[in-house]
């Protein structure tokens, strides 16, 4: 059995893999640089899906579905076990007007998804505030949205439950602890951490992290930033999404807009240009919108990694180092399939989908 594992990063990627560690594990410590799941993992808005699946590399489209289908029984188990749910809503997705609809449509009857297009009338039925002027269609059921802080907050509080767990907020890390090449834990500005297995979870600045060990891992920072309305809890039945926006309902009636995709280094600060752009887009999605003053408006970075495939797996080369980064848009729809992938690797089972393109060797420049 491993003893002790240090994850680098706090996360929902960060966060789920050390609950999907912890039955198998003597001792996990968890460490971020500031509290815990207060960058992407807060900033998203939570789809339980790509926001165009047809376009992803099937490498994606594998952890997405497994996510989907485990996503119901997480939120279940979490809340069950916590007392604070994640919110897992299934509410259904509309795409309007569609370059790619022919591909979108082909994809799905490839894959078996539950996509397909329907006459813009059922749209304007089943969601009747909807702007005007929208010509078609496509649909796909049993698309959930996971209120993303909360998801932070049931895991935190599941972690916190575990005699074996240890979660160090405001712990910055400094650098790896070496014994030759293999990595044996962590140095952090409140002193060494040692670990038999080493996990960087950093979202963003995983690239940063590793480079002090003569490693280029391209994830980058991609600024994305949101608006929240506050409406009647029936205001909006299903998700929308056009133009590239989109409208998210939560249960309680807030309505998440977004995003922009900004390349700004690490800069999160939300700007009056995007708030225009978003309320722009906003209203026409949702014209009655244009009343409402949005309740908040802010900005995340997403760990940018080509093709938006995340690296999985041991670092070739230096022993004890693993990889759970670079999920770009999609760290909330993949983060269940990523663990559990992760921890089948770590733990030496049988892997839940071939490992084979996360692998970080290869894709390591």
């Amino acid at each position: 059995m491993t003893k002790q594992v240090v994850i680098v990063g706090g996360g929902v990627i960060g966060l789920l893999t050390a609950f999907n560690l912890a039955a198998d594990v003597e001792q996990v410590v968890v460490c971020d640089k500031g509290a815990l799941g207060q960058e992407s993992s807060w900033a998203g808005g939570g789809i339980v899906s790509p926001l165009y699946p047809w376009r992803y590399s099937p490498a994606v489209t594998a952890l997405a579905h497994w996510s989907q289908d485990f996503y119901p029984q997480l939120g279940e188990r979490l809340f069950a076990s916590t007392g604070v749910d994640p919110e897992v809503h299934t509410t259904g997705l509309y795409w309007l007007d569609l370059d790619d609809e022919a591909e979108a449509l082909a994809w799905a009857a490839r894959e078996g998804r539950p996509l397909s297009a329907v006459d813009v009338a059922r749209a304007y039925a089943a969601v009747p505030v909807l702007g005007p002027g929208f010509e078609r269609a496509i649909y796909m059921a049993g698309v959930a949205n996971v209120r993303n802080p909360r998801l932070v907050k049931s895991l935190k509080a599941a972690l916190q439950a575990l005699p074996n767990v240890t979660l160090r907020e405001h712990c910055e890390i400094t650098g790896f602890s070496r014994e030759g090449e293999r990595i044996c834990g962590v140095e952090t500005v409140d002193g060494p951490i040692r670990a038999d297995q080493v996990v960087l979870t950093a979202g963003a600045w995983s690239g940063d992290l590793l480079r002090p060990l003569g490693l280029e891992l391209p994830v980058e920072p991609v600024k994305g930033q949101m608006i929240l309305f506050k409406c009647a809890e029936d205001f909006l039945p299903s998700m929308v999404l056009a133009k590239g926006r989109y409208a998210i309902p939560r249960r309680d009636g807030h309505i998440l807009v977004g995003s922009t995709l900004e390349h700004a280094g690490y800069d999160k600060t939300p700007t009056e240009a995007a708030l225009a752009s978003l309320k722009a887009s906003a209203i026409e999605l949702l014209p009655a919108l244009a009343e409402a003053t949005p309740v908040g408006h802010w900005a995340g970075l997403r760990p940018g990694s080509p093709e938006g495939v995340p690296y999985i797996g041991q670092v070739p080369g230096h022993e004890g180092l693993w990889l759970n980064c670079g999920h770009y848009r999609n760290g909330l729809v993949l983060a269940p399939a990523s663990c559990r992938l992760f921890a089948d690797l770590l733990l030496g089972r049988a892997p839940i989908i071939d490992p084979a393109p996360y692998a970080p060797g290869p894709r390591l420049l």
